[in-house]
């Protein structure tokens, strides 16, 4: 499979919306790429030699459009090439950026290690110190393991072969943008931290310096079309990270919703003691607060039914990574033509571009993290996440707190585990997750884990998933919420694998996949290898409506729900359960699933 002669590299947009320099070179395109079947090709001496293939990154080597095609097991690859650093990057540190690479990386530089990560999901940066002069031509190189063994964090990654069930083409190596970027050597700015205070109409930054130098300052700017709106200083020679407010004037005061996803830009600037800015970064911000009130989480302090879909962000042709920017937007843009306002980004961290356009077009957002593969098949042990899990998960959280597209955060789905009386590596570990989420970002509910095994009492947030494909044996089943009785997943016997509801806001944030396949042939036997989906089969597009419009109204209709969430947007190879084909084609009229959901729900009228 060659690889597709293009005249500008893939994926050629900035890759960090709310963090941008103007200086910045784009590594995406032509790559030397070899696989390492054995994860031996240190030893024969792969870091050292030219490589075998070409790929084009950023798409992973099992994907179409990376001109590889090879859905085998693929235990390290390698990636080879040169760049040369642009002569008018002087005086600066020159990082090299990678959005994500899955899942264990190891980068040199004209052979000097620079950088080591763990994770498939997260970025990570390599500082190229001296090695990158302006004028030099350096050769970077990438391995990346991927061992289908032990625990790691994988999302809905196959573990063996063939795609089967709700598990789908793995991706091994690169999979987002690669990229350099000249920083001032004296100081700069790291990512800034965003938060929006509804309550006194007023932005809190923090903003982190790599060096703390005399006379030096921090200064914020923010805008709207109308012109400057406030500005704030601060010494910068004092702390690590100076803190300043932007106290909105009430006359310029616009509230981010989905009505009116309002954003203000943002220019943070690091000045030196003659009042020259030494660095200088754009971002923008929402104004917008997530709260709580017994079982209501309100949006804004009013309460918002969040009509959610799942979104698993995989494409036929590029699987984890989105074939343009323009793919990223028509999802966003899809899910609202079907009347939901939001997404789960289910069982992966999506690219921050997604995000972005989710802050522009009011797309509410639960972020969560790809965490299936930490099974162990032990008796009540059965799940064993490691201490990498609650790494990369604040990686996530880092890159992405400042967006106000996003309303919650969900570390863990569906794990599942007996309560009894040992505590568990599974019991510390999401624990753990939760308590490094509520101190990484203090603003926002999070949910210990989205349905099944809830093991943190004080979680923010209480949920179920239920796939009853019957609306009046699913309205039953998620009867009782009014009296503190809310549905819990069990164990198929019947053991808990939960702690008790405490009177949190309450979601059912799976329910529906409703199995939608209209062009395949009614077929006797077992199709979870071909075409899957809950409960029987729609035989017509009426039917289809007439289930999906049952079963969103039960949940519309009970006054103490705050929100659902159906699955899902799109089908997925062999999980033909979404509102739209994996193509993105309509399967029914789209129109008729936005009546459905347009009608008022009973929790925005409740009192």
């Amino acid at each position: 499979m060659p690889v597709p002669h293009l005249t500008a590299p893939p994926r050629p947009e900035y890759p960090r919306p709310q963090f941008v320099r103007e200086a910045w070179l784009n590594l995406n395109g032509e790559w030397q790429f070899e696989i390492d079947r054995s994860d031996t090709g240190l030893e024969r001496g792969l870091r050292d030699r030219e490589l075998a293939d070409r790929i084009l990154v950023p798409f992973c080597p099992e994907s179409e459009l990376s001109g590889i095609g090879e859905t085998d097991f693929l235990e390290a690859v390698w990636y080879r090439r040169t760049v040369t650093i642009p002569d008018d990057w002087t005086d600066s540190r020159v990082l090299l950026h990678f959005g994500a690479v899955d899942h264990d990386t190891t980068v040199w530089a004209d052979g000097t290690e620079v950088a080591r990560h763990r994770g498939g999901f997260t970025p990570f940066t390599a500082d190229l110190g001296d090695l990158a002069a302006p004028g030099r031509e350096l050769t970077v190189v990438v391995r990346a393991r991927d061992s289908r063994h032990g625990a790691q964090a994988r999302g809905k990654q196959a573990t063996w072969y063939a795609n089967s069930h709700c598990h789908y083409t793995r991706t091994t190596g690169i999979w987002q943008t690669v990229w350099l970027e000249p920083v001032p050597r004296s100081v700069s700015l790291g990512r800034p931290r965003i938060t929006p205070d509804l309550a006194s109409g007023s932005f809190h930054l923090e903003l982190p310096l790599t060096a703390n130098l005399p006379g030096h300052r921090v200064r914020a700017t923010l805008s709207d079309a109308a012109g400057p709106v406030a500005t704030a200083e601060s010494r910068a020679d004092l702390g690590l990270a100076p803190r300043l407010v932007l106290a909105v004037p009430e006359d310029r005061r616009r509230v981010w919703s989905p009505v009116d996803p309002h954003l203000y830009d943002l220019v943070l600037e690091v000045l030196d003691a003659e009042g020259a800015a030494v660095d200088t970064v754009g971002s923008y911000a929402g104004l917008r607060s997530v709260s709580i009130h017994g079982k209501r989480l309100l949006l804004n302090g009013e309460p918002l039914f969040q009509r959610l879909v799942l979104d698993q962000g995989y494409y036929p042709d590029g699987l984890m990574t989105a074939p343009s920017d323009a793919d990223l937007v028509r999802d966003i843009e899809l899910g609202l033509a079907a009347g939901f306002n939001g997404a789960r980004l289910h069982q992966k961290v999506f690219e921050e571009r997604f995000l972005h356009h989710a802050d522009r077009l009011g797309y509410l957002v639960w972020g969560e993290f790809g965490d299936w593969g930490c099974e162990t098949g032990a008796r009540d042990d059965n799940q064993r996440p490691d201490a990498s899990y609650v790494t990369q998960w604040l990686e996530a959280v880092e890159r992405d707190y400042s967006h106000p597209s996003i309303v919650g955060w969900c570390p863990l789905n569906e794990t599942y585990q007996h309560l009894h009386d040992r505590i568990t590596q599974l019991d510390d570990v999401t624990r753990g997750m939760f308590l490094a989420t509520k101190q990484a970002d203090a603003t926002r509910p999070v949910i210990d884990a989205s349905g099944y095994a809830h093991r943190v009492p004080e979680t923010d947030v209480y949920d179920s998933h239920c796939y009853e494909q019957d609306p009046d044996t699913f309205a039953k089943t998620m009867d009782g919420l009014a009296e503190d009785r809310p549905y819990v997943n069990t164990a198929p016997d019947g053991r808990s694998w939960s702690v008790p509801y405490r009177g949190q806001p309450y979601f059912c944030s799976e329910f529906g996949g409703i199995w939608w396949d209209p062009e395949a042939v009614a077929a006797a036997g077992d199709e979870r290898e071909t075409s899957w989906g809950y409960g029987e089969r729609p035989r017509t597009d009426e039917e289809f409506v007439d289930r999906f419009t049952g079963l969103t109204g039960v949940l519309l209709d009970d006054p103490d729900m705050f929100g659902y969430c159906y699955t899902q947007l799109t089908d997925v190879f062999q999980e033909r359960n979404g509102v739209y084909r994996f193509d993105r084609t309509e399967k029914v009229g789209t129109e008729r699933l936005r009546r459905a959901q347009a009608r008022p729900a009973a929790y925005e009228g409740k009192a």
